[in-house]
């Protein structure tokens, strides 16, 4: 490694851990330090720009650099920097945005709980799950199902119900209690001749056996994306929610609702169960609550799971779960503020129409030569690298082809996503038709210099 002396990127090296990134790779090339950002872009430390294709991880909304967002976090932080929700007290913004999100969210008389993060909410839907399920005397009624390529957060909980094996691998994971059903994948999943609808059938029957082989007084909830997103965006297949959700109804088992990518626009709606006719009994969100400006995520429930958990509270003394920052004074004012301005600028119409674009141009690289699949909904994508299109054949992982995607699209000015050969694009919603135009322009660039790459390798005869 080239001597960095004391400079940022030498002192990263030195002190800091990356989360998700290969550690032994890192110390030999180090960081990438991202300086400022405005709208959709992002600068380094050398001033180059970059499209920020992945809106961050999934979660600036709003893009970079919104004024207005930064003015309700200084005077909130003048006003009351910090107090807890513990014990019954309360602040103005957690209650003001608690408010404001049961008037939006798709659940009838909901309650709110404010965590931190995607995995915290999570986290703490399973602690409630199981503890309504002891409120209705169902002390057995506790497995929860999600799905293989799920991604629902890396705490110990949360990433048991996460389906992606290196959140698995060597963290002695997932935790019992915790199953794993059929990613809703078509591409890959289907078998010859078999249309979606059959497939479709196929995975709710296989769901309906997992549960009737489990016990379904055993069985509490499902938990779902609308759409996946670390899994690769993988679009559910025509049929598929309304045919799962026909069992769930069967064996009196919850759905559970991870907006946490889907949520306030992405889809093309409000909430991604709107777009696909998921009728939830509980919702997390995060990510876009506050455009990530600052750390805020919550877990809405339906009224009877609320009345469950407020007779059990009442029962043994308390409800017995929170976090020290649990709706913060300044990230629930960011947050409020934020859903403010989404109205105010239309910010979720903009996006269904400038949604068509997106989708047109994602769909136009299925032509590609390395491209097998183009899949997405709503401004939310991903395209799938393939050594052989006619068999539908995947490169290695050791290849590397999705990284080196990854690079020549960093190379073009284009941050995106690799999750192995599957690579993502979300941008902000704020995002113009000009501007995917460009994004998808510097992404076309960075394919024909991995095809050359690919080719000159013979990476799809060494396969």
């Amino acid at each position: 490694m080239t001597d960095l002396g004391n400079s940022p990127a030498a002192r990263d090296i030195a002190s800091v851990l990356h989360p998700y990134t290969n550690l032994a790779v890192h110390r030999e090339k180090g960081p990438m330090i991202i300086e400022r950002g405005k709208g959709i872009y992002v600068y380094d430390d050398s001033g180059k720009e970059y499209i920020e294709g992945l809106a961050g991880l999934w979660c600036t909304a709003l893009g970079f650099g919104v004024e207005e967002l930064v003015e309700a976090a200084a005077e909130q932080m003048r006003k009351l920097p910090y107090y807890h929700i513990f014990a019954s007290k309360s602040t103005g913004p957690a209650i003001d945005l608690a408010d404001r999100l049961t008037g939006m969210l798709p659940i009838e008389q909901s309650k709110i709980f404010f965590a931190n993060s995607g995995s915290e909410a999570n986290d703490s839907l399973i602690k409630m799950v199981w503890y309504y399920s002891n409120a209705r005397g169902l002390p057995d009624k506790k497995k929860i199902i999600s799905r293989q390529r799920a991604y629902h957060g890396v705490t110990i909980a949360s990433a048991s119900l996460t389906g992606l094996p290196f959140n698995h691998r060597s963290f002695d994971l997932p935790i019992d209690r915790i199953l794993h059903t059929d990613c809703p994948h078509y591409y890959h999943g289907a078998n010859n001749g078999e249309s979606e609808e059959e497939f479709s059938s196929r995975l709710a029957n296989n769901l309906d056996e997992m549960i009737i082989n489990e016990g379904p007084e055993t069985v509490a909830a499902f938990i779902a994306e609308p759409v996946m997103g670390a899994g690769g965006v993988v679009v559910p297949p025509a049929g598929y929610f309304e045919k799962i959700q026909a069992v769930l109804a069967k064996h009196d088992v919850m759905f559970l609702d991870d907006e946490v990518i889907c949520g306030f626009g992405r889809t093309g709606n409000p909430f991604g169960c709107q777009t696909f006719g998921i009728k939830p009994d509980t919702i997390t969100i995060a990510k876009a609550l506050s455009s990530a400006y600052l750390p805020i995520s919550a877990v809405a429930i339906n009224n009877d799971m609320f009345e469950g958990v407020m007779e059990e509270s009442n029962r043994i003394g308390v409800f017995g779960h929170g976090f020290t920052y649990s709706g913060h004074p300044v990230a629930a004012a960011v947050a409020l503020k934020n859903l403010e301005l989404m109205e105010e600028w239309d910010v979720m119409g903009h996006a269904a129409r400038v949604s068509p674009t997106f989708q047109a141009r994602l769909n136009g690289l299925s032509d590609h030569p390395l491209v097998g699949e183009a899949r997405g909904v709503g401004l939310v994508g991903a395209i799938e690298l393939i050594a052989d299109k006619s068999a539908r054949r995947n490169f290695q992982p050791t290849q590397g082809v999705g990284a080196y995607l990854s690079q020549c699209a960093t190379d073009a000015g284009l941050i995106i996503r690799a999750m192995g050969d599957n690579i993502g694009l979300c941008p902000p919603l704020i995002i113009t038709e000009a501007e995917i135009n460009e994004m998808f322009d510097r992404l076309t660039s960075a394919l024909n210099a991995t095809e050359e790459w690919v080719d000159a390798g013979g990476l799809r005869t060494s396969n």
